[in-house]
């Protein structure tokens, strides 16, 4: 047996999320009955984390097995070639057989655009906004996520996580050279929602419907209905995930 993580992208648009859904075309979905087509046997992948609906990656990793080692570059081209136009493999490489995706990460890191200017090629990937928010001062609230443990009070609501802890290392916001706005955070986990639950609350901060101290007070009340609504989930993508070297030593 034969493990493999597989590097890929993807425009979420039209896509109920990553994970396999009974009613809904899923990223999932399409990658294993790409890769059993080829492979001519039954192939279940594994994911690095959900995302949700509408939600778009630039980077997400997989692991799958197979019975017998495969050529990396061979499998690469005939996914692209299977697969449509809005999923794309970057590489295919081999792990160590106990390597895994979702639980081996150290870190993701995730984006989510902003743009103040209407624009037709931003529709489906950034969120529009008519008056430009106070980015200094939402960075002063985002700075108190480096200070948060427990983030319950941006998290969906009934999921079945044993812990809502979160160690969060990087949060801010920077222009970017096409004048769009893009909030970065890097977690070594994150709950369902959690992204769009911060971004939706920083725009009450930045839109002045909040306060530092109230903001603060959302964090502590670990209650989600404290917290602002969601952002849209066009303007998120999953930017980044980091594996520790030793799972691609295979000897």
């Amino acid at each position: 047996m034969a493990r493999y993580f597989i590097y890929l992208a993807f425009n979420g648009t039209d896509y109920c999320g990553w994970q396999i859904q009974p009613d809904a075309v899923s990223v999932q979905e399409k990658l294993e009955k790409a890769l059993s087509l080829f492979l001519r046997q039954e192939i279940h992948v594994t994911g690095a984390g959900r995302t949700d609906a509408g939600v778009h990656a630039r980077l997400m990793v997989a692991h799958f097995d197979i019975d017998e080692p495969q050529d990396c570059g061979w499998m690469k081209n005939k996914l692209n070639g299977i697969l449509p136009q809005d999923i794309s493999v970057y590489r295919i490489v081999p792990v160590r057989a106990d390597a895994h995706a979702r639980f081996d990460a150290v870190s993701r890191t995730y984006r989510y655009y902003l743009t103040l200017e209407k624009d037709p090629f931003y529709r489906d990937f950034a969120w529009r906004q008519i008056n430009a928010p106070d980015f200094e001062l939402m960075n002063k609230a985002a700075r108190m996520l480096l200070e948060t443990v427990d983030f319950t009070s941006f998290s969906k609501l009934h999921t079945d996580t044993k812990t809502n802890n979160c160690k969060v290392t990087v949060a801010h916001w920077d222009r970017l050279p096409d004048g769009r706005w893009a909030f970065t955070i890097t977690a070594d986990r994150f709950l369902r929602n959690m992204v769009r639950a911060v971004v939706g609350t920083l725009m009450q901060v930045g839109r002045g419907q909040l306060t530092l101290d109230q903001f603060r007070q959302i964090i502590d009340s670990k209650d989600r209905c404290a917290a602002g609504d969601s952002a849209p989930a066009r303007g998120l993508f999953l930017e980044e995930i980091e594996y520790p070297e030793q799972l691609f030593q295979l000897n």
